[in-house]
């Protein structure tokens, strides 16, 4: 039996075939859930539409997370098509590309703003809206980085609006849990995507994996998956608030 049968997903921050949430899209139909996904903008819609027809998404709606009205807008469609739903996972980020090259205590106040509204109000404001067409049991997954705690050359204010994230999903996590949804993230390894590719230190950070991780291999969109279908499932019912790292381990190690 699949472990998500009957279960109603909810994918936010696919780009590509590359994207992590792509790979975790993936994972969570093959376990039997229903895919519903969001697109940026009309730019990235002519990439993620052939997506949501191969994965046979139920529906593909724009989400543009700095722009309040369209919070309300994805409430309404998700209530349209499905009533209500299971799984939320938040693969949303970004930062300015200028404010990861320069050095950090010249991070503009503009650029810090929205590394923190894009990359963690976001799941804050996503929560608020949906939390009410969220069915007991739920389980909301966000991704993050071990920058967030950790200071990683070029990584920058997005280390900070990561650990931002971190600390929100454990106080959504506290807030919801009487609600019977359950608030976690994965702290994932380097991954060539599209958002990462912005990061000037990223081939190093993935050469450090292969190096001195206990696994000596960089993860792959598959394996991340596989832990948000953990966290997703009935299997991770007792988990709430944590953060799960995928990375080959390299977070265990010292310098």
């Amino acid at each position: 039996m699949n472990l998500l049968q009957g279960k109603k997903a909810l994918i936010l921050g696919v780009a590509n075939e590359r994207s992590i949430a792509w790979g975790i899209a993936r994972a969570l139909k093959a376990q039997g859930a229903d895919i519903g996904m969001t697109y940026l903008n009309d730019a990235l819609k002519k990439r993620v539409e052939p997506l949501a027809t191969e994965i046979g998404a139920d529906f593909l709606t724009e989400l543009d997370v700095t722009v309040d009205a369209h919070y309300d807008q994805l409430k309404e469609t998700v209530e349209k098509e499905w009533g209500k739903f299971d799984i939320l996972i938040h693969s949303l980020a970004f930062a300015d590309k200028e404010d990861l090259k320069k050095r950090f205590s010249d991070t503009s106040r503009e650029g810090f703003k929205m590394a923190c509204d894009i990359s963690a109000f976001s799941l804050i404001g996503l929560c608020n809206s949906l939390r009410g067409i969220m069915n007991e049991g739920a389980s909301v997954v966000a991704l993050t980085y071990h920058g967030s705690v950790k200071v990683l050359n070029g990584y920058n204010v997005m280390g900070v609006a990561k650990a931002a994230l971190e600390s929100s999903v454990r106080y959504l996590a506290d807030d919801l849990g009487p609600e019977g949804i359950r608030v976690n993230s994965i702290s994932a390894g380097p991954i060539r995507t599209l958002a990462a590719s912005g990061v000037p230190g990223l081939k190093g950070f993935l050469k450090d994996v292969e190096e001195k991780a206990p696994l000596r291999r960089n993860v792959t969109t598959e394996d991340v998956g596989g832990a948000a279908v953990f966290l997703s499932s009935s299997l991770g019912n007792g988990v709430t608030g944590e953060i799960l790292y995928v990375d080959s381990g390299l977070n265990i190690m010292g310098a």
